[in-house]
């Protein structure tokens, strides 16, 4: 059973323990979760919360309690959706200094490679390129992948420094990255004067516990620069609507087919 104990006794003094919905809040108030890892971190606890109660003593979370409410609320899921909330406890685990709590949760395999969604066809990348909704950033990184049939983290890896925007290249460690009208136009509005750090920033500077190495730090923004994994997120959450399978497009699906290019 939960145990409901209320307060520790220390050197003859009573603590309160903290609470699960006390300490939920302290984990997503953090300065260094951007918009949409806090929507995602959010969703999962306060699942968390409204099945074991607000106010169950942190100590007394369990990883059969967190599986008991991942078989009710989230048995039938998809497995990127599963697989989400499953992140999320392990990393709000780790950051309480509990024991495993995902450790009676396995990880769900994906779609098989012969069922995974097609790349996006032509008509499929004017819609996207069409949307005025989209963020600078994220125009501008898609269309320097789908121009340059660059390797994903080659281009973020880019710094402003490697730029040679007149002659529509940069420079790698391998070669040269080059793209065509589109991203010329883009680039430009993105750097908005920025001459030196990465080219693809995060939306917020880092914590205190989480500064990156100089290299991938924005000397003018104090931004760090855009991680791989954020980047796939936001484009495979974006391109859900256009995919027939309503998986989402992966970053390495933009790269042109043989026959386009």
């Amino acid at each position: 059973m939960l145990g409901r104990a209320e307060a520790i006794a220390v050197f003859g003094r009573s603590f309160p323990l903290p609470t699960l919905s006390q300490a939920a809040r302290d984990f997503l108030g953090r300065d260094d979760l951007d918009a949409a890892t806090l929507r995602s971190y959010g969703q999962t606890l306060r699942r968390l919360c409204l099945a074991l109660g607000g106010q169950l003593p942190l100590a007394a979370l369990t990883a059969d309690a967190v599986a008991q409410v991942f078989a009710t609320a989230w048995a039938g899921a998809a497995a990127s959706t599963w697989n989400r909330h499953r992140s999320a406890v392990r990393s709000f685990g780790a950051w309480a200094s509990l024991d495993d709590l995902a450790a009676g949760l396995e990880r769900r395999a994906g779609p098989r490679p012969g069922s995974r969604s097609r790349a996006p066809a032509g008509a499929q990348l004017d819609a996207l390129w069409d949307r005025g909704d989209l963020p600078l950033r994220e125009r501008t990184l898609w269309c320097l992948l789908h121009e340059s049939a660059a390797g994903v983290k080659a281009v973020l890896a880019l710094d402003v420094e490697d730029l040679d925007l007149e002659d529509r290249r940069a420079r790698t460690g391998r070669g040269w990255v080059s793209w065509r009208s589109r991203t010329a136009v883009l680039l430009p509005r993105l750097l908005a004067g920025r001459t030196r750090g990465p080219v693809f920033l995060s939306d917020r500077r880092p914590g205190p516990a989480r500064t990156p190495a100089p290299a991938d730090l924005c000397p003018d923004t104090g931004r760090r620069r855009l991680s791989y994994e954020r980047a796939e997120y936001l484009f495979k959450e974006c391109t859900r609507s256009l995919d027939p399978a309503r998986n989402g497009y992966t970053l390495h699906q933009l790269k042109p087919r043989p026959a386009s290019r």
